[in-house]
């Protein structure tokens, strides 16, 4: 079985036997750091499968004899939004390449809810350069909140937070009210002066990502007692239980299990931050350690026989192509 996760700074690829799929101890893995490229159509399927396919080829050399691919799922950020592109263009060559019978095609919310809670009902949150929540149940099906993209939404992403610290770092360059003095030190360290920051960053493909990386840095400071970082911090954690809330009151779902996953909630101060405004605005939800990351979700994606979740087209799709 093959898993393959498309995030928003790199795609990450593994391949485990059938009967493993449920440990990522026991799968091939490789990652090829570099951000998706988006064109007109969303996501620019001919670039992704240019760099897919050669490491498909090297992650699958060297399978005991008899072995093959039976199955493969790809999860992807903005699927849902921005993944015309892939859903006409990924089944052929992924077919032909690894001779799967079954491709799945899914959204990065489901592959990050499948990672962390299988196929229980719940609600899932996925913080990194962008942020999307989904909410599970039986009845409802497939429930998303925010995952708009860094122009529209992403709320209390790693991008979001990144953003609004170097909005305060400018600030205090222009003396103007609301900046912030150490958030302006930490973005010179990083970026270097912050007049070249426009120039820097308004070109490129993967701006979204060089925006979230300075996400620990506010997080740093708000934990050296800087007041704007702090707010910063404690708005995007209410911002991530807004969007929990409403993927959880989709769903119909009053006090779900919940899991908050993603390298986002590595920062312990934006952690408790979320965990504080989860705990006012859905104080009946439980608090679930993620059983994997969305790399996981992606294989159990790929080995379900019989498919136990809802097809929901663009969000989930389920192919079963011919690879004549």
């Amino acid at each position: 079985m093959v898993g393959i996760d498309v995030g928003g700074t790199g795609v990450r690829l593994a391949l485990a036997p059938a009967e493993q799929c449920d440990d990522l101890r026991a799968a091939r893995t490789r990652e090829l750091p570099a951000p998706a490229r988006i064109v007109a159509s969303g996501h620019d399927a001919d670039a992704l499968l240019g760099r897919l396919l050669p490491a498909l080829e090297a992650l699958a050399a060297d399978l005991p004899p008899g072995a093959r691919v039976a199955a493969v799922a790809v999860g992807a950020t903005g699927m849902a939004l921005l993944g015309r592109d892939l859903a006409a263009k990924l089944p052929g060559p992924l077919v032909r390449a690894t001779g799967a019978r079954r491709l799945v095609l899914a959204g990065d919310a489901i592959a990050a809810h499948v990672g962390a809670l299988g196929a229980r009902a719940g609600v899932t949150v996925a913080g990194g350069t962008g942020l999307v929540a989904i909410g599970y149940s039986p009845d409802a099906g497939w429930r998303r909140a925010d995952g708009w993209g860094q122009l529209l939404g992403d709320c209390g992403s790693g991008g979001w937070i990144g953003r609004a610290g170097l909005e305060a770092a400018l600030r205090a360059y222009d003396g103007r009210a609301g900046g912030s003095p150490a958030l302006l030190d930490l973005a010179e360290r990083r970026y270097g002066p912050v007049t070249g920051l426009p120039a820097a960053l308004q070109p490129r493909p993967d701006r979204a990502g060089l925006l979230a990386a300075f996400a620990p840095d506010v997080a740093e400071a708000a934990g050296a007692g800087c007041r704007v970082a702090g707010a910063i911090v404690r708005r995007a954690g209410e911002e991530i239980a807004v969007t929990a809330t409403a993927a959880a009151t989709a769903a119909g779902l009053t006090g779900p299990r919940l899991a908050l996953t993603g390298g986002l909630f590595n920062l312990p101060s934006l952690r408790s931050a979320t965990e504080a405004a989860l705990s006012a605005r859905l104080p009946a939800a439980r608090l679930h350690h993620p059983d994997g990351p969305p790399l996981l979700g992606s294989l159990r994606l790929a080995a379900a026989d019989p498919f136990p979740w809802p097809l929901d087209p663009p969000l989930l799709d389920l192919h079963h192509p011919d690879p004549a």
